[in-house]
């Protein structure tokens, strides 16, 4: 049996009746090498907590992790109103601008990249990236960007899907609800993961069972919008659930990072082997290691850790930075 498994492809075979059903064809996303992999860390075997690490890293080398469970839908949607044109927003090392291109490429809709800020004279590395994959740029002021407004030489196609920034919407939690299926998420008492729209967040609450607490670690300082954000996705009996947003370790705020961080990220990797990133999945890792010292988790606690993939982040550090 191939570990290549048959996914939602964005082919629409029309039939009578005007209804449309939707077909899968082999592509390279591979969820059979998806592994939860059980890490040893020092400060977990002091206290008695088990610590897991759902590798979504593994799907595919640019639609890696959470990103290709935000898109689905999205790309599903646009398919069916017959839309050639996908359209999103982000900031220049933006994991979802590199997915959505990569995604466009492979299935066959044009892209473009609303940009947060002025066009730098040199491209960040997921930017060059994303023109590599034929997506169209276009930088925006942060006022503009704030407000989402599209530029004029996008409005007038009528052929244009628009997607929000890393997905968030109805249609990109209800690909993220989707995540937990590729483990025994009976077996953990935690779930944790990295917050930069609430999108993921979101659908993992939701497909949390009672006594499961979700725990999301934020990217950005302004703690007070992200979670209005998350609770607008989100029913007042999912409201209810057990949540909680950490706001202790964005290390200044999205994209920055300190030596602190870079050294517990090369160490985690000759400890584990796993790879992260500087931008997000460094500091979730960051931050579950530390409230395990600090004694937030019981004894006994079984946690899983959502790896959202993300690594191209890391092209734009200096050469020999990381040691993987």
């Amino acid at each position: 049996m191939t570990n290549v498994v048959e996914v939602v492809s964005m082919l629409w075979i029309f039939l009578n009746r005007s209804e449309i059903k939707l077909i899968s064809i082999m592509q390279s996303l591979l969820f059979d090498s998806i592994t939860v992999d059980e890490v040893y860390l020092p400060a977990a075997t002091e206290k008695r907590v088990r610590v897991s690490v759902l590798r979504l890293d593994k799907i595919h080398p640019v639609i890696s992790g959470n990103k290709w469970f935000k898109l689905k839908y999205y790309l599903a949607d646009a398919a069916s109103q017959h839309k050639d044109h996908i359209v999103t927003f982000g900031g220049p090392w933006s994991n979802h601008i590199i997915a959505t291109a990569a995604a466009g490429k492979q299935f066959a809709f044009k892209t473009s990249g609303i940009i947060r800020g002025e066009q730098p004279q040199k491209l960040s590395h997921t930017l060059l990236l994303a023109k590599e994959y034929e997506m169209q740029l276009f930088f925006t002021s942060r006022h503009d960007y704030l407000h989402k407004k599209i530029p004029k030489e996008i409005t007038g196609s009528s052929g244009s899907y628009v997607i929000n920034e890393g997905g968030y919407g109805e249609l990109g939690v209800k690909g993220a609800t989707e995540i937990l299926d590729h483990c025994k998420k009976e077996s953990f008492s935690h779930i944790a993961c990295a917050v930069g729209t609430s999108t993921m967040m979101a659908g993992l609450i939701k497909a949390s069972l009672p006594y499961q607490e979700t725990i999301g670690i934020t990217m950005v300082k302004d703690e007070v919008s992200l979670k209005e954000e998350l609770l607008d996705l989100l029913s007042p009996e999912e409201r209810s659930k057990k949540f909680k947003l950490v706001n202790d370790h964005h290390f200044g705020g999205y994209a920055k990072h300190k030596e602190e961080l870079i050294n517990f990220m090369n160490q985690f990797y000759k400890d584990t082997s796993i790879p992260t990133d500087f931008v997000y999945t460094g500091k979730l890792f960051f931050a579950i290691t530390d409230m395990i010292a600090r004694n937030y988790f019981p004894p006994d606690s079984n946690i899983l850790i959502i790896h959202s993939g993300g690594l191209q982040g890391n092209l734009s550090l200096p050469k020999r930075t990381l040691i993987f």
